[in-house]
């Protein structure tokens, strides 16, 4: 029953109806890959992303951040 839950919700975010986040950039990015199969692979590859974050955001108690701020490079000193 989980797994049903976690690949509908998964359904859900990748749908045009998904709000946009972090999770819905990296499934669409998967899904955009060539190949006959793309779109299944990464409904159940964001299915389990989804799983860990959700089992990390339970044990930590941590708020969830739909997007979170990109790591910028090292900042260039100018002399």
């Amino acid at each position: 029953m989980l797994r049903r839950l976690l690949v509908g919700s998964t359904h859900y975010i990748l749908d045009p109806f998904g709000e946009h986040c972090d999770l819905r950039r990296f499934g669409l990015k998967l899904a955009a890959r060539c190949g006959k199969n793309a779109k299944r692979r990464a409904v159940v590859a964001e299915a389990r992303k989804l799983a860990v974050l959700l089992h990390k955001l339970w044990v930590t108690a941590e708020v969830y951040e739909p997007l979170r701020p990109k790591a910028r490079g090292k900042a260039v000193v100018a002399a």
